[in-house]
């Protein structure tokens, strides 16, 4: 046997799809949890150093205690006597321990949730490691949430390509905002001004007109490169530098963009703008700062802004207006210029300007003068940073006093405003040169770009790196290192509230990041008192606790919720339970006391359904959805999904965070397309799993191998996929029973029951719907009598039938009858995604969940007794404070024409499932009666199908 077990190793290895499964956690958006504040102060945050040293000997000083320290012993001398494992106190004993630590005056209910946060796998004892265990995960999370999430949005951005720039870079990006709407400008190294709308979809572009000199066949077409470009807010015109020596003035403020003014003849080339107005006095002088080639710094001061920047000359030639530099003086009237000569001994690569305190701040690639901070009238000495290989690049915030500078050393720095000496911190981790920064004052973070086109985003205080993103600009060539224009970033601007917005160029492409205008960070309660969230984020999975008598709830955006059933209230929140991924499938444990979540990406999660805590993090098979979950006896945990493999892991005993697949299942190649669904059937020992090309396999548990394939007898080639599975615990457990109809499949719309011990295996198939073209993708039954049946379809409607007699005899006919119908109503305007039947004061309820973002819980009659979220609780015991009526059957049929918008919608939202290949020609029912169900023989014995037991008809409130 060693040997096939080494080759069964071998071949699980290499059906492993991800090289390092491991790296997807590693990069995800890190999840944050809130909670309800009614559960009371957590034990981490209210036990203190002296309480845990306390307990520590309470622990070791009880019978248990001592019986621990005697095992240890006797392992540490070599005997084993099966006591390895450390034994624990009960919950009274616990009790009594935490009194004597924490005071007579403890709170009953809140020990007793400590011990139920500790105790995970309901043993009914606790450990002195266990308590360790749960602490130190607890902890571990509070320091992991402390540090806020980046700022940035996207995990991959929008990318536009300008195929206007004739493949030459981009130098720089501009924000237009007057007149409305927000418009991007981008300004090419070779002249092409092209403008954007919002979207950055392309308006329109021009070039820049040369020289006149030089025009040919009557174009005068630009001949050099732009070094950087500025808009100017109060008169509408962007100033461009070129390497000609001369700024031209483009004029944005009408329907047409075109070059207004040419500057030319500096005695130096500039390289950096920056301009300033008085945005509450627009009329007032402006100011215009350029650095130059040579270190130095020019300012041209526009005295009258409203009336012009320059006198308007009498102009012969066609054109823009064309100003000799040494002629300024003759413009004395409407501006004024000065110099300030050798500033940096490099040239200059980004000038900046502080109104409130008139300081000029520059930098340079230089190693003496690297930063300079002057005053407009220098009467004041300046400051001088001296930075090893000079500064490539800097951005300075106010209200801040920091000043962030990059480089050719790949390091990012963060200044004092009035420290030069050394950096308050150095920011480590880019591997090219830095060749933008930018502080995003609003949420306290730094953001830097390297000429490798990796973006990172950085805290301001505790210095971490919050998010690393390689832009994947298509002109990026493996080895090569893609051309970058002097400016890469538009970062959004305080004047600018409409902008939020990061646009990165590279080459001749943009990219398009959104970015959150408020700190994001962790907050530890709810705080939605009062507030009716009924409507939120759509939901994609749904489960009932009933050990809890909770509501667990999975949403598109990542999140998680918990609900109470009792009052409609929320008790918990998990925000980014995935990243940024959508929840598509959860279960719950054999204890109920944790949830295992699954997502589009091929990730599963185990978390602490008591306080949010994330236990493991299972391996993914694949990178493709997760669409089934279920938990079998003793937590062995089966995942099946795109991957078209059964998938087991082992969470019962797992300490570690990180839980690997085991791959033995004999699943490969017996499923020929994407599972859909899996259901499982303790009592037969057995679980379904179904798939988009509408096969049911019945798989053996003790065998882990099919024992069974079930399909719909068609004429057509293809049948439509199996949405939603559901066995029937009641009749599996009865003997009686367990070869009857005990397993009910839903295809496209129609209800199949299938026995899957014996000869024959259709028992019945009926369909649910009115109306061509839908499905039902959720169904629920009282599982300790199994008299009704509950479906949801993706026209939001609620059904119940009475199925106490049906499925229990071979249906040999084509036209196939249904079970009565006791009630139905529309509970939702979306797809119902989720239903379940509980068992609660003492009557059955249902619970709903949709993807139009609402989740309800009725009663059998179709009364509301209220949504998840509303502002006014209930009081399931009380139907006094239930909410509504909902439509009962027969006000359904009078508007059972009338069809929302939203059915369509859900259908496209459900799980991320291919588009339903029903022939749509024809009716949903017509199907269901043309086309029988056949099986695929197996090579099995089972057992032969005897008379069916008489059941008695369900009572609604049963």
């Amino acid at each position: 046997m060693a040997p096939d077990s080494k080759v069964e190793v071998i071949r699980m290895d290499t059906l492993r799809k991800i090289k390092n499964p491991w790296i997807i956690y590693e990069t995800e958006v890190p999840h944050s949890r809130i909670c309800d504040p009614d559960c009371g102060v957590s034990p981490a945050e209210k036990l203190s150093s002296k309480h845990l040293q306390l307990l520590r000997k309470a622990f070791t000083c009880t019978k248990a205690g001592r019986q621990a320290q005697e095992n240890r012993a006797e392992i540490m001398r070599g005997g084993n006597k099966g006591g390895n494992e450390e034994p624990g106190i009960n919950s009274e004993k616990f009790c009594e321990v935490v009194r004597s630590v924490m005071g007579p005056d403890t709170v009953d209910t809140w020990v007793e949730r400590f011990f139920n946060e500790v105790d995970i796998c309901c043993s009914g004892q606790v450990n002195w490691q266990q308590l360790c265990s749960y602490l130190l995960l607890e902890y571990t999370e509070r320091e992991r949430a402390s540090i806020p999430r980046a700022a940035l949005l996207d995990t991959q951005p929008q990318i536009r390509h300008c195929s206007q720039n004739k493949r030459e870079p981009t130098v720089r990006v501009l924000a237009i905002s007057h007149p409305p709407p927000l418009r991007y400008i981008s300004v090419s190294k070779g002249g092409q001004v092209t403008v954007w709308n919002s979207s950055l979809h392309i308006l329109k572009s021009i070039g820049l007109v040369g020289d006149p000199t030089e025009e040919v066949a009557n174009r005068r077409r630009f001949r050099g490169w732009t070094t950087d470009a500025v808009y100017m807010g109060n008169v509408q015109k962007v100033a461009i530098a070129t390497d000609c020596r001369d700024l031209h003035f483009v004029d944005v403020s009408a329907a047409s963009v075109f070059e207004d003014v040419q500057l030319f003849g500096f005695r130096s080339v500039p390289t950096a703008l920056c301009y300033w107005h008085d945005v509450q006095c627009p009329e007032q002088p402006s100011l215009l700062l350029l650095g130059d080639e040579k270190g130095g710094v020019h300012l041209m001061r526009f005295l009258n802004p409203s009336e012009g920047l320059f006198k308007s000359l009498s102009r012969r030639e066609r054109g823009p207006q064309r100003i000799f530099f040494p002629d300024l003086c003759d413009h004395s009237d409407m501006v004024s210029y000065h110099h300030i000569a050798n500033v940096h001994q490099e040239p200059i690569n980004r000038v900046m300007f502080e109104p409130s305190t008139q300081v000029i701040m520059t930098s340079s690639e230089s190693d003496n003068n690297s930063v300079v901070f002057m005053n407009v009238t220098l009467k004041q000495g300046p400051y001088v940073w001296k930075i090893n290989q000079g500064a490539k690049c800097f951005d300075y915030n106010e209200s801040l006093q920091l000043m962030v500078t990059g480089g050719c050393d790949r390091a990012v720095r963060l200044w004092t405003r009035f420290v030069t000496s050394s950096p308050v911190a150095t920011l480590r981790g880019h591997r090219t040169t830095v060749l933008d920064v930018a502080i995003y004052g609003l949420v306290e973070q730094i953001f830097s770009y390297s000429r490798d086109a990796e973006l990172r985003v950085w805290d301001i205080f505790s210095h971490q790196c919050l998010k690393t993103i390689r832009l994947q600009f298509p002109c990026l060539q493996p080895g090569r290192i893609p051309e970058h224009g002097n400016f890469p970033f538009l970062f959004p601007h305080p004047s600018l509230p409409q902008q939020t917005h990061l646009i990165v160029a590279c080459k001749d492409y943009l990219s398009l990041l959104h970015l959150s205008d408020t700190r994001r960070g962790v907050d530890t309660w709810l705080k939605d008192e009062g507030q009716e969230i009924e409507s939120g984020p759509a939901f994609s999975c749904a489960v009932y606790n009933s050990s809890l008598r909770q509501l667990v709830s999975g949403h598109v955006d990542s999140s998680v919720c918990v609900w109470d059933v009792e009052t409609g209230r929320r008790r918990l929140h998990i925000s980014n339970a995935h990243g940024e991924e959508e929840l598509t499938c959860m279960t719950l444990d054999s204890s109920h006391r944790r949830l295992i979540t699954g997502a589009r990406n091929g990730t599963i999660k185990v978390w602490n359904l008591l306080n949010g805590l994330n236990l493991h993090k299972l391996e993914p098979v694949t990178e493709s959805e997760v669409t089934g979950l279920t938990c079998l006896h003793g937590n062995q945990l089966l995942a099946v999904g795109w991957s078209q493999r059964i998938a087991q892991y082992s969470i019962s005993a797992a300490k570690d965070l990180y839980v690997k697949a085991d791959l033995s299942w004999k699943s490969s190649s017996v499923h020929k397309s994407d599972i859909l669904a899996v259901c499982q059937c303790s009592a037969l020992g057995v679980i379904a799993t179904a798939s988009h090309d509408g096969e049911v396999i019945i798989w053996r548990l003790e065998t882990q191998g099919a024992v069974l394939h079930l399909r719909r007898r068609t004429q057509r080639r293809a049948l439509p996929p199996v949405d939603c599975l559901l066995f029937l615990q009641h009749r599996a457990s009865k003997r009686k029973m367990r070869n009857r109809g005990v397993l009910v499949s839903s295809q496209a719309g129609c209800l199949c029951f299938w026995s899957v011990t014996g000869q024959t295996h259709n028992y019945g198939l009926f369909c649910a719907l009115e109306q061509p073209g839908e499905r039902v993708l959720c169904l629920s039954s009282d599982q300790p009598k199994n008299k009704i049946l509950v479906c949801g379809d993706t026209t939001g409607l609620l059904q119940i039938w009475d199925i106490s007699n049906y499925g229990l005899e071979i249906e040999n006919q084509e036209v196939c009858e249904c079970p009565p119908l006791l009630q139905r109503w529309r509970a939702h305007r979306g797809a119902v995604v989720s239903v379940e039947v509980l068992d609660v004061a003492d009557r059955l309820s249902i619970l709903t969940a949709s993807v139009d973002g609402a989740a309800g819980l009725w009663t059998l009659d179709g009364d509301q007794v209220g949504s998840f979220g509303q502002e006014v609780m209930w009081n399931i015991y009380q139907p006094a404070t239930y909410k509504s009526c909902g439509k009962n059957l027969k006000e359904l049929t009078e508007d059972s024409e009338e069809k929302t918008d939203s059915g369509e919608l859900g259908l496209s939202r459900v799980k991320g499932r291919v588009p339903d290949l029903v022939d749509r020609g024809q009716t949903s029912e017509e199907k269901c009666c043309s086309e029988a169900p056949y099986t695929s023989p197996a090579d099995t014995d089972h057992e032969q199908p005897q008379k069916h037991l008489a059941t008695s008809y369900p009572t609604i409130s049963s």
